[in-house]
């Protein structure tokens, strides 16, 4: 049997989740409405922040502390991710993730979890979030299409140009030994691979400043 603080516990729970989800529902048709172009991993991350804050805001009536109310609701948004399929092992890593990019690092809480603490019924909360980073490149669904499409580029590269320099030296240099064949592959690797990362490193730095180059003249 539990005892009446365990079950008061569960109930309150469910209760969090349901608003949550709520508001959540509430808030969707505000930004779907709108061709945000962000990549799929901050998308779904500042609108888990964003739940989070509203937890926060449901369990302040219940805790002592906002501190305390604050980790109810990373605790609450673990258990949301279970019921809607995620398995337990990666829930609790996604939850830990979530508190880690809670705070920025100057210390103050990210704008998603603030906003969602400080959100009302009928309000456009979460799209005020979405609106203030559609000039940040480094969020973009280009830019991290760009980033693993670098990353295949860079894997299959330096595999080729390593099984071109194996090949190379098992052709011409028969007599050499395993380890002189394993070093020359790895260097024709990392030939391929130093220049087109530096060349990739020069495009998202040139990008990044143009973006903030074109924030600063939009003030």
């Amino acid at each position: 049997m539990k005892n009446t603080e365990e079950k008061f516990g569960e109930e309150v729970l469910d209760a969090c989740i349901k608003h949550t989800k709520e508001v959540l529902a509430e808030q969707l048709p505000f930004i779907q409405g709108k061709k945000y172009d962000f990549a799929p991993q901050f998308k779904d991350l500042t609108v888990q922040l964003y739940l989070v804050g509203v937890m926060q805001q449901f369990y302040d009536q219940y805790e002592a502390t906002t501190t305390d109310a604050q980790e109810k609701a990373f605790e609450a948004l673990y258990h949301m991710m279970i019921r809607d399929g995620v398995k337990a092992k990666r829930a609790k890593k996604q939850a830990a993730f979530v508190k880690k990019m809670s705070v920025l690092d100057d210390g103050d809480e990210a704008l998603a979890l603030a906003l969602g603490y400080e959100s009302k019924p009928g309000d456009h909360s979460l799209a005020e979030v979405f609106d203030h980073y559609t000039d940040e490149t480094r969020v973009s669904k280009g830019m991290w299409r760009d980033y693993d499409r670098g990353k295949t580029i860079l894997l299959l590269g330096g595999l080729l140009f390593a099984m071109a320099g194996i090949w190379f030296v098992t052709i011409y240099l028969p007599e050499s030994e395993g380890i002189t064949i394993l070093a020359v592959g790895l260097l024709t690797a990392f030939l391929f691979i130093t220049p087109v990362f530096l060349i990739g490193l020069l495009i998202y730095r040139y990008k990044i400043r143009k973006s903030n180059r074109s924030r600063t003249s939009s003030h």
